[in-house]
């Protein structure tokens, strides 16, 4: 498919993407291990709460930061880190997010206080933010006329990172104590950058025109100033610590147009945001981020609330799901070429939306913990299906953009996972019982993601390598 502005022998060549380079298999598992490291620690730090409270004698609230801080500077480190890529290199862009990400984990393991520990996994999530889009233009290069495969399987790590995060930090929690989830990133952040550095392809640059620091800026207050807002939600609708921030936003995100739509080179072109195929992936990935990132995030509280599971069982739901997908993923990967992208997108995101209603709906005289695991299974089933097919449809609108869209889209599902959670939490603050609310919670999201299926039949239903 041709993308607009592209000239004739330029959509050929990305069309048939080329022959793939040597040592790609190593270039992938290189990448796929930092990515997987990046997005694993969004999630390990949740088993370190009252650990890092008790030490650090930090308010619970202060302790829960160093997961939002996490999230929030991911959705702005995505976009920005994409763009960079594609302007000066994503190899470049690689090795300065493994240094930032090593270093910071080292200032974390040996933070004094709560405060300073929150500024550092800002810091970290900077670095882990760029791993996503950079690494996914890296893989596309390597692989040429097969990169359609390789990004699905790769882009289909990040989930199950976020899953395997709560197992591993109970266990470094339990033998080794808080900090270290942080320290072990440092010797695997070195072997990586060190390999980076010697087996990764130097990629196409785009010198021409200056980046638009102005629109990098906007949309930085844009996403900080909105998800801010949602994460004080629970203070009530009329708390200033909600209010400001979201009207901060709402005259963020009105400049931010205004100088998109103006400016000759925009930070994000305007194209990406409302037009007609790219409007509606980034719809499907922040309703797919609530319901995937977002679902997994409440589902121990949930098993523990309404089944009275104890948190280790309440944790290894999560493993039924990651197992779900995995057994799916890769037979997913290899249809691709043939089922196009609707198909997959379609049957994946109805599995999820039966999944979370079977979890919201228990029958009777039926075990608990067994049927969350067999709901939570069925969602992973649902999100191995439609990820891969889900990446490769937005990609594919855009080939000499990888890093740009990868970006993109991993804003969109980090936002989606934040509403979700900060929207949920807030309700179940003012809930007389907050697991049949929290039950309620997930038939809402099943609902909105049924409601987005028809909108998958609108895009490109590309088949073939792309």
């Amino acid at each position: 498919m041709r993308s607009v502005g592209e000239t004739p022998s330029t959509a050929s060549d990305q069309a048939d993407g080329g022959d793939p380079l040597p040592r790609r298999h190593v270039v992938f598992a290189v990448v796929a291990i930092a990515l997987f490291m990046a997005s694993m620690d969004q999630t390990i730090v949740a088993t370190a709460l009252n650990a890092i409270q008790t030490d650090l004698s930090a308010e619970l609230t202060w302790s829960g930061w160093t997961i939002t801080v996490y999230s929030l500077g991911q959705i702005i480190a995505m976009p920005m880190a994409g763009k960079l890529g594609d302007h000066f290199g994503r190899k470049r862009v690689f090795l300065v997010g493994i240094t930032v990400f090593t270093l910071a984990s080292l200032a974390c393991g040996f933070a004094n206080n709560i405060y300073l520990l929150v500024v550092l996994r800002a810091l970290q999530a900077l670095g882990g933010g760029a791993f996503l889009p950079s690494a996914t233009g890296i893989v596309a290069d390597h692989f040429g006329r097969h990169r359609d495969r390789a990004v699905g399987m790769f882009t289909s790590i990040f989930p199950i990172g976020t899953i395997v995060g709560p197992i591993l930090g109970g266990v470094l929690v339990t033998w080794l104590g808080w900090r270290a989830i942080f320290l072990v990133n440092v010797p695997i952040g070195v072997i990586l950058f060190v390999l980076a550095a010697k087996l990764i392809a130097e990629s196409p640059r785009r010198e021409a025109g200056r980046i638009d620091f102005g629109g990098l800026g906007l949309l930085a207050v844009l996403m900080l100033s909105t998800m801010y807002g949602l994460t004080n939600l629970d203070l009530g609708l009329g708390s200033p610590w909600f209010v400001v921030p979201e009207v901060v936003a709402v005259l963020s995100a009105v400049v931010f147009v205004r100088h998109t739509m103006r400016h000759r080179a925009p930070f994000i072109p305007i194209r990406f945001l409302r037009g007609r195929s790219f409007a509606v992936m980034n719809v499907l990935n922040l309703l797919f981020g609530g319901a995937a990132i977002g679902f997994g995030a409440l589902v121990p509280l949930y098993a523990e609330q309404r089944f009275h599971l104890d948190p280790l069982a309440a944790g290894t739901l999560l493993t039924a799901r990651g197992a779900g997908m995995i057994c799916v993923a890769a037979l997913a990967v290899l249809a691709l070429r043939r089922a196009g992208h609707r198909l997959p997108m379609a049957v994946g995101l109805t599995l999820m939306v039966v999944g979370l209603v079977a979890m919201a709906m228990p029958p009777a005289g039926v075990s608990g913990y067994m049927w969350l695991a067999v709901s939570a299974g069925l969602t992973g089933l649902g999100m191995g299906l439609s990820v891969p097919a889900s990446n490769n449809a937005g990609l594919s609108l855009a080939p000499d953009q990888l890093s740009s869209l990868a970006g993109l889209r991993g804003m969109f599902r980090q936002s989606g996972a934040i509403i979700a959670v900060s929207v949920t939490t807030a309700v179940l603050a003012n809930s007389a019982n907050p697991a049949m609310t929290q039950a309620h919670a997930f038939v809402v999201l099943a609902a909105l993601l049924l409601a987005s299926v028809p909108l998958i039949f609108t895009i490109p239903d590309h088949r073939g390598a792309w």
